[in-house]
Order: structure tokens, then C-alpha cells, then sequence
């Protein structure tokens, strides 16, 4: 049986120059992919707020059509989820509520609820990333009354 000579070290595996190559290319694309990935975090819990608050105003909706008026402000979101005692009293609340569970906006805070709200029948708003009122960008608030923009 005739052996193989082993292969010479110049034609075995890759040499560090080429693998060097493809970590530059892999780093080269990865400046530019990344940025374009990470920056849509923030463009995505906006419009989940804004997902989150229209789909509270269909259900406060409904709740309205069952009772004929919206939740107070002191009963809050949470009517939708479990019959609020107290005035307004609803008189046919739906057995069950109108949303499984309420969300947080995507910063971790509960949404805020007025009635009679200020920019119309009913306010719901989410102060953004810095949890405080007002704000620019990604710290402005999200409300009811600015889906639009």
C-alpha cells in the first residue's frame, strides 16, 4: 500500500491573512447592517403605544355603546378589565370586560386615562421613554389625540 505524502503547510487550512480578510469584510457589514437594525427598536415601541391606544379606545368604545358613557377618570383603564364600582355605575358592564388584561406602554409605565378628556371624549396617553410629561422624539407623548403623527 503506498502512503500519501502529508500536504505541504502552504496548501493546508487558511493563513491569517485571509482569515483576517473575511473579519474585516464581517466587520465592514456589520457597521452598516447594525445601525439600520438598532435604530428601529425605538421606532417600534412607538407604534406599539400607538397600537396599545387605539385598541384601549375601540374597547372604551364598546364599553360606552354597552353603558352609554365612558368610564370616569377615577375608575380609569382598569373598567375595561373588571367592573368599576363608584360613579358613573355602568348598568349592562360585559361580563368578562372588554380587554383580557391592560398593557403597559413599551417603557414599562401604564397608560394614562382622563374623562372627559381634554382633547376629546376620552384621553389616553403614554408620556414616551422618559415617563415624564411633554418631551421631544422618543420622550414626547403618545396620546389618543396624535396617532396621526
Amino acid at each position: 500500500m503506498k502512503r500519501h505524502a502529508p500536504p505541504r503547510s502552504s496548501e493546508a487550512g487558511f493563513t491569517l491573512i485571509e482569515i483576517m480578510v473575511v473579519i474585516v469584510i464581517l466587520a465592514v457589514l456589520a457597521t452598516l447592517v447594525a445601525p439600520k437594525i438598532l435604530g428601529r427598536t425605538d421606532d417600534a415601541k412607538v407604534t406599539k403605544a400607538k397600537v396599545d391606544i387605539q385598541s384601549l379606545n375601540g374597547a372604551l368604545d364598546m364599553y360606552r355603546l354597552d353603558n352609554g358613557f365612558y368610564p370616569g377618570t377615577d375608575q380609569g383603564l382598569e373598567a375595561l378589565v373588571s367592573q368599576p364600582s363608584g360613579e358613573p355605575a355602568p348598568k349592562k358592564w360585559r361580563q368578562g370586560g372588554y380587554v383580557n388584561k391592560l398593557p403597559n406602554d413599551p417603557w414599562g409605565n401604564p397608560y394614562l386615562y382622563l374623562s372627559p378628556g381634554t382633547h376629546g371624549s376620552v384621553d389616553i396617553w403614554s408620556q414616551g421613554a422618559d415617563g415624564a410629561p411633554g418631551g421631544d422624539g422618543l420622550d414626547a407623548d403618545i396620546g389618543s389625540w396624535n396617532l396621526d403623527n
